[in-house]
């Protein structure tokens, strides 16, 4: 989970848009205002929306169930569920627009792919609780839709001083069957949903790291290695007839080897520093953070190491976030801060500088925000225009040994 809380930025664009917000509609009153409309007008519609879902429902899943003795039986109950996804997706709908309802979308039905099996995919489609509920809410719904169609009447022709209370109640016990029956399972199917998501963004980060790693090796160490090769074989052609010469060139050789040793040992701290490896965090720490052109105070309160994992993240995390200090924010001190509370591991940065940093700002935050979120991390930027900014950053924690 990735959560960014900036001076100008927050991690949902509105109070609306945000996740388990207040959907509440106004309190009712006399007027008949357009709330009241919009729920007399789904409360009328729901007679004939729950006779079509009840037919279809009570149709495909006892034609399915009577013919499961047969070959064609559960093959067709799996095929009337998916339908039933497709009702439950249209009366989500419907409650959004007129009662203002907010339920998420439930996942896809995770489980064998396209190249599975027949009999596989029919029975993922018989275990789908999503389909389940939504076709004990067709059942349901019919006796709900006959009374409500009878009560809405009604209050049309005779109680209609009182319609907007009446159609108040009844429109949020409409909303409970709503929220309590075609709302995702559980936070688990959300979590699935979101880490499927992350998964795309680890395959694209793991993908540029490689033609980055490619990069670097083809425009620098392959280059002096080539050089090199060419320089030593002018140098033999050379040896016995100008062994000067010869010997200059292999002097210069010389040189280029220690350059090309040096580009691979700053590839290799790009990939994994051995420092990190060996010593730990708090001494990896260290060393970047002489590299920031503000002095840097490091604070690593760990009783033990986490998994290499978990440090790679944390060490590639501080020095993306120094580095993002030296080139932008122009302190005169910053600090780093890492210690374990629980199952979690804690990072803090922090600067004094001239701060209104943001996730679309340029300076890297939005990448690592979502490389962050793709291992269950959190990430929380507090930067005010005139400074300072202090980023918060979770990760899981493992014990070393543990994948």
């Amino acid at each position: 989970m990735t959560v960014t809380d900036t001076s100008c930025d927050t991690a949902y664009g509105t109070a609306s848009e945000a996740p388990g917000g207040d959907d509440r509609p106004p309190p009712a009153r006399l007027a008949l205002t357009g709330h009241t409309w919009k729920e007399t007008a789904h409360l009328l519609a729901n007679l004939p929306v729950a006779l079509i879902g009840f037919i279809y429902v009570a149709f495909t899943i006892g034609l399915g169930a009577g013919l499961s003795v047969t070959v064609i039986g559960l093959p067709l109950l799996a095929l009337g569920l998916a339908g039933a996804r497709l009702i439950g997706r249209s009366e989500r709908a419907r409650a959004r627009a007129l009662l203002g309802v907010r339920v998420e979308e439930p996942s896809p039905l995770h489980g064998p792919g396209r190249r599975a099996g027949f009999a596989a995919r029919v029975v993922r489609g018989l275990k789908d609780p999503v389909a389940w509920r939504t076709a004990l809410y067709c059942f349901i719904r019919l006796p709900w839709g006959v009374l409500t169609f009878a009560v809405m009447m009604v209050g049309l022709l005779l109680l209609w001083p009182v319609l907007p209370f009446l159609a108040r109640g009844l429109a949020n016990a409409d909303r409970a069957m709503v929220r309590g029956l075609l709302s995702p399972s559980d936070e688990l199917e959300r979590r699935v949903a979101e880490l499927e998501s992350d998964r795309g963004v680890v395959v694209d980060t793991a993908a540029a790291d490689l033609r980055r790693i490619e990069r670097d090796l083809h425009d620098g160490a392959q280059a002096r290695l080539v050089a090199l090769a060419m320089g030593l074989g002018l140098a033999k052609e050379k040896l016995l007839e100008d062994p000067e010469a010869a010997a200059a060139m292999v002097d210069e050789a010389h040189g280029e080897v220690k350059l090309a040793l040096q580009e691979l040992r700053d590839l290799a701290r790009g990939i994994h520093p051995a420092i990190l490896t060996d010593r730990g965090l708090s001494a990896a720490l260290s060393s970047i953070a002489t590299r920031c052109t503000a002095p840097v105070r490091v604070s690593v309160d760990l009783s033990e190491r986490p998994a290499a994992a978990i440090e790679g993240i944390a060490y590639f995390t501080v020095s993306e976030l120094l580095q993002n200090i030296s080139k932008h924010a122009g302190a005169k001190s910053a600090s780093v801060e890492v210690w374990r509370s629980a199952d979690r591991l804690l990072i803090q940065v922090g600067d004094d500088g001239r701060g209104g940093a943001r996730l679309d700002g340029g300076t890297g935050m939005a990448g690592l925000a979502e490389r962050l979120g793709a291992v269950d991390g959190l990430f929380v930027l507090d930067s005010p225009v005139g400074g300072p900014t202090t980023v918060t950053v979770e990760v899981p924690w493992r014990e070393r040994g543990t994948l």
